[in-house]
């Protein structure tokens, strides 16, 4: 079963020739989630052969244009191609009324339900569950209220062993025997341990999206331990001073944070338009921490179970 990662777009504010403005889609047991909406999304989607009307929850990490301008025409092609399913979204406030001002000036109507659930920016608290994970937000430190999320698979069940179990237990015992119970009679005489005839269960995946921030340290107890840290760098460490003044971080202090949260790997994004050749930002992160990878628009990273 898949937990992988696509990324759809990787710059800052302003564009570059092959970078467009944040997008990814996580993709879990065959449900897709959209992390942003920067300008082309929907472009970005179907150049990728990724089907838009599968969306059913989207997450806006906050309202700088690069991060959402591309929901509303994603919403009307949504509406167009004739979607009727409810949409989950979510984002900070003021999303809705965006939304609300473009719809009615555009006389646009959708023919489906749009759920908006505000986030709070400033904590860090379950927002969102459903068969496959669970979605804490995140707290940032920029500009406008903005917010990352963390995503984490559902514990999974035991794996019985078919050869070990004892013949004749009934769905209800099996079922039992893989959430860590024993079975056991009427009598209360033992019928199968659960040590005996189960094995360890799979791997619990995990994914954090730490959208444009300034570098915060105790960021890392929050992402502590995470298979996947997605961590914006905007700008080289030379430009450490820019980047405190606009609310960014570099390469480096992503590296770091990776590092003292013990995550097992970092992929770094929202580039800066002055960065032709991404490679210095990629070297300047491994300074800190080896397992670093470039958010390269097309690029899909996988997480083993």
């Amino acid at each position: 079963m898949e937990f992988e990662l696509k990324i759809l777009g990787s710059a800052s504010a302003t564009p570059f020739p092959d970078r467009h403005h944040t997008a990814q889609l996580l993709s879990v047991n065959g449900t897709p989630y959209l992390i942003d909406c920067g300008e082309g999304t929907q472009r970005r989607l179907l150049e990728y052969k990724l089907r838009p009307q599968r969306l059913h929850t989207i997450f806006i990490s906050h309202l700088h244009g690069d991060h959402f301008f591309g929901l509303f025409g994603l919403l009307g092609t949504m509406n167009l191609t004739g979607r009727t399913e409810p949409l989950h979204l979510f984002g900070p406030a003021g999303l809705d009324e965006i939304l609300t001002t473009q719809f009615r000036h555009s006389h646009t109507h959708l023919n489906f339900t749009l759920e908006f659930t505000a986030v709070d920016t400033t904590e860090h608290r379950l927002i969102f569950e459903d068969k496959n994970l669970t979605v804490h937000s995140l707290p940032m430190r920029h500009r406008v209220p903005c917010c990352g999320y963390m995503f984490r698979e559902k514990p999974k069940r035991r794996r019985l062993l078919a050869e070990q179990l004892p013949a004749g237990l009934t769905p209800a015992q099996l079922t039992a025997l893989t959430l860590g119970e024993d079975v056991r009679d009427a009598a209360g005489q033992v019928l199968a341990l659960n040590a005996a005839v189960t094995t360890e269960p799979k791997h619990a995946r995990s994914y954090a999206f730490c959208s444009d921030t300034l570098y915060t340290e105790t960021l890392s107890e929050l992402v502590h331990g995470v298979d996947l840290l997605y961590h914006e760098a905007t700008f080289l460490d030379d430009m450490r001073e820019r980047a405190a003044t606009t609310h960014h971080s570099t390469a480096r202090q992503a590296g770091l944070l990776a590092r003292r949260a013990e995550v097992q790997r970092l992929i770094i994004g929202h580039f800066s338009s002055r960065y032709r050749d991404l490679e210095p930002l990629l070297t300047e992160a491994r300074t800190q921490f080896p397992w670093t990878s470039l958010a390269i628009e097309g690029s899909t990273f996988s997480v083993a179970e």
